[in-house]
């Protein structure tokens, strides 16, 4: 028994980086349908429900990493990457479940072209971040590894364009909000949602360095 707990073993590290993925985008749409439907009570309670319980599956993807990881002699790909990836996909997660519920704590009353702008790049960057995660267990092959850095670099592009958006944002709310409260607020969630995107380029820049290190 004791010669068994010994041998080496190798996680499904893979699946379970797929399965975080998609709840990442699970979390993502259900984020842009809250924000779709923001005007609705009724439907804007039912998909911040769906963030937040998009975000305690991939907490639990998490977990079942980490505790895969200690128990693991041997891993498909570096131990180090394995654990940052997961945590940084976690983040992600984290900050969509943050967007929700500062909506809900700010009393923020309507949507504005910014937030629908921010929350599509927000969307689209978690989509690429789960399209190149389904290629990690590929890499060895040149051409999957050269469309995992293709997609790495679009989620590079979008993470660009909310800049822009932010940037844009922030000027038109200093210059046009009257109401000092509604800047606060709509600032603190433009930031947020631009964190998002951030956090995805995080998460590509961490698959360029294993696809880098492992094709």
């Amino acid at each position: 028994m004791l010669f068994g707990k010994l041998l080496p073993r190798e996680g499904n590290f893979f699946e379970m980086f797929n399965q975080h993925a998609e709840r990442i985008v699970e979390a993502g749409r259900a984020f842009s349908q809250l924000v779709a439907n923001y005007g609705d009570e009724h439907l804007r309670d039912k998909y911040n429900q769906d963030v937040d319980n998009a975000e305690r599956a991939a907490d639990r993807v998490t977990h079942e990493v980490n505790k895969t990881l200690h128990q693991t002699f041997i891993t498909p790909i570096d131990r180090e990457h394995i654990h940052t990836l997961i945590n940084t996909m976690d983040d992600v997660a984290d900050l969509l479940q943050d967007c929700a519920e500062s909506m809900a704590l700010y009393d923020v009353r309507h949507m504005t072209a910014e937030i629908h702008r921010l929350t599509d790049l927000s969307v689209k960057c978690c989509e690429r971040v789960r399209d190149a995660v389904k290629l990690l267990d590929r890499i060895a092959d040149q051409s999957t590894a050269e469309a995992a850095l293709k997609t790495c670099e679009e989620i590079d592009r979008l993470e660009g364009d909310a800049d822009r958006v932010l940037r844009a944002a922030m000027s038109k709310l200093f210059r046009e909000e009257p109401d000092v409260r509604e800047v606060i607020k709509l600032k603190a969630i433009y930031e947020l949602l631009e964190t998002v995107t951030d956090k995805c380029e995080d998460v590509a820049n961490i698959i360029e360095g294993i696809v880098l290190e492992n094709s």
